[in-house]
């Protein structure tokens, strides 16, 4: 049925959680809200094109208003305003180093010219050389080339006499700096190398989706005694503290004097706080083994999830692919985001500033909240692009779980999946998304504030900002888990967002130990798997320097390669991550509806059925 279907919705049964045949469309309301705010986004754009803020940003202007490389039209109230600037293509600033770029500013005068210098003009006798034969002006317009020299004008309406900078001394201050120098060098040098080891990175972090279920034991187990271990030591060290410091303290009561009484009074507080300690530790250390103890067959139920989403990758390889297309998403949006913004700052009404009298563009009056407009834009779509690889992930999963038969399985799981998204679960996906929305731009503001504020508020403000911003990260977090998991059950009931959410919060709280083990140990799991990925793509690139002993500077190479390697490592495993949550929940609703008999036969993998002897 399509989304503009009208058949009649048939009641839901518990027994309907598996993907349907017949499916509807979910959230229609919220996907219209969303494509209005889509066309809201596209319409700034269309205002800053129309509006001749893209032509100034692309084309620059000057202090008078002016649009350079085209003519213009009179500004009421600007002098010097509408100019003809055909011939004049270049925009060339007096003083370049009087630009407020934080504030958006423009302390020098800009003027538009028909040729910048080629070299430094160290006099005003070189300023009308330069104007003579080459016919551009670089002092106000009201000024005649031919008479720079004389007119006193030429003190605050020409460049200063002092030289002009040009493309020639940047260089020479790069060439200059040895340390620059010797750092791009060095990247530059070994160009290929740092190729070479971001393809080693790509290709360890899509080997590793695949391998990690045959390690996911060794590394958990070791996780489990490292815990044991360390808690277990850190208890002795404190008794040891403690009944060293009762010893040392019994050795020293009969020598005490009224000169070291205080200290002795100090001495016994330390040994009553290292008491406190350490039977705290022992209570901890006492519940960590008994949890240990209690949880270990959830432990054992991690690994065979870890394992299972290993063959899940086997089946459906197109899987290793979406965090690529995210990504392209994700940078196109970006890009074109942050054009808009340069167009907006060059939009609006012209405004001469008061400190200077030149001539700005700034937006007033209800304009003036496009740019909020624009950067809520910016937080909903990005969480739209990633809430929609989350339910693409989550219906290929979700279909891969749900066939018994796995050759009987779609040729294209994924595509499928991304099919049913857009024809069916748009508005879901844009009513998560806007939920993250409303958390997360509360936030960033009081980011934004407390970094504004910063040593200027009294301590109680301070604490009160950073509990506030904690809290709402935290809230921020558990929502992107539960939205997560809404999506995979939207995926199975094809419900609404609200609905979905509901009957997999019911499912989580059911499972809250499995969540709880399956979050700690697996995130510690996938944690150590980029470790190692950053490790040995770092390892590899000191080996290959080290083999090119012209390689001088082996800092800034390092690092590029260790970023990107964690960039691609995190996007690739969280994807595992994805997977790794929806066959938790299609485990947990399996284990609740079916029992193993006939008609209710178990849909999970053996590997799930040998880690779950509970069922």
């Amino acid at each position: 049925m399509g989304c503009c279907g009208s058949a009649e919705v048939r009641p839901r049964t518990k027994r309907e959680w598996r993907p349907l045949e017949d499916r509807s469309c979910t959230d229609l309301p919220w996907f219209l809200l969303f494509t209005v705010f889509c066309v809201g986004m596209g319409s700034i754009c269309g205002f800053t094109v129309v509006s001749g803020g893209a032509a100034r940003l692309v084309s620059g202007y000057d202090s008078y208003g002016n649009t350079c490389g085209q003519r213009n039209e009179q500004i009421e109230g600007v002098r010097l305003s509408g100019l003809d600037h055909t011939d004049r293509k270049f925009v060339f600033f007096l003083d370049p180093c009087n630009i407020d770029i934080v504030q958006r500013k423009i302390k020098s005068l800009a003027l538009c010219v028909s040729l910048c210098p080629p070299e430094e003009l160290r006099t005003y006798q070189d300023l009308k050389r330069f104007a003579m034969l080459n016919g551009s002006e670089l002092c106000s317009y009201e000024l005649a080339g031919h008479k720079y020299p004389s007119i006193p004008e030429r003190l605050f309406k020409s460049p200063p006499p002092t030289g002009l900078p040009t493309t020639d001394s940047v260089v020479t201050f790069v060439s200059d700096n040895s340390i620059l120098h010797r750092l791009i060098a060095g990247v530059a040098a070994s160009k290929e190398i740092i190729i070479g080891l971001c393809v080693l990175a790509l290709g360890l972090s899509m080997i590793l989706m695949v391998i990690i279920r045959y390690i996911s034991a060794v590394l958990v187990w070791i996780l489990t005694s490292l815990v044991v271990f360390g808690s277990l030591a850190g208890t002795s060290v404190l008794w040891w503290l403690y009944i060293d410091h009762r010893l040392y303290g019994n050795d020293t009561a009969a020598k005490v004097t009224k000169e070291v009484k205080e200290d002795v009074e100090v001495r016994g507080d330390s040994g009553q706080s290292l008491l406190v300690y350490a039977v705290a530790a022992t209570v901890f250390t006492i519940t960590l083994l008994l949890l240990m103890l209690f949880m270990r067959k959830r432990v054992a139920l991690t690994i065979a999830l870890f394992h299972v989403a290993g063959k899940v990758f086997i089946h459906l390889p197109l899987l290793t692919l979406q965090p690529f297309v995210t990504f392209l998403a994700l940078l196109l949006f970006w890009i074109y985001w942050i054009l808009v913004l340069l167009f907006l700052g060059t939009t609006g009404n012209p405004v001469q500033n008061e400190e200077t009298s030149l001539t700005e563009f700034r937006l007033t009056g209800p304009l003036q909240y496009l740019t909020w407009y624009h950067t809520v834009g910016l937080v909903w779509i990005t969480e739209f692009i990633l809430a929609c690889q989350q339910m693409t992930v989550a219906g290929a999963v979700v279909t891969y779980y749900f066939t018994r038969d796995k050759n009987r399985l779609p040729v294209t799981p994924i595509l499928s999946s991304v099919l049913r998204l857009v024809r069916y679960h748009m508005g879901t996906v844009a009513k998560g998304s806007f939920i993250i929305t409303l958390v997360k731009i509360p936030r960033l503001i009081l980011m934004y504030i407390h970094k504004q504020l910063k040593g200027k508020e009294s301590a109680c403000a301070r604490c009160l900002l950073k509990t506030c911003i904690c809290c709402l990260w935290c809230l921020e977090k558990c929502l992107n888990y539960l939205n997560q998991n809404a999506y995979a059950a939207t995926a199975i009931n094809s419900t609404s967002f609200c609905t979905s959410a509901r009957d997999a919060f019911v499912i989580l709280v059911e499972n809250a130990l499995r969540v709880a083990t399956i979050n700690a140990v697996g995130d510690f799991v996938l944690f150590l798997g980029k470790i190692l990925i950053v490790t040995s793509t770092a390892f590899t690139g000191v080996l290959l320097m080290n083999y090119q002993r012209d390689y001088t500077e082996w800092l800034l190479p390092l690092v590029i390669v260790c970023l990107f390697s964690f960039l691609v490592a995190h996007c690739f495993l969280s994807v595992f991550e994805i997977v790794v949550d929806v066959l938790f929940l299609c485990f947990a609703i399996d284990t609740k509806y079916n029992d193993g008999t006939p008609g209710k036969e178990f849909f999970m993998d053996k590997a799930l059925m040998v880690s779950s002897p509970w069922i």
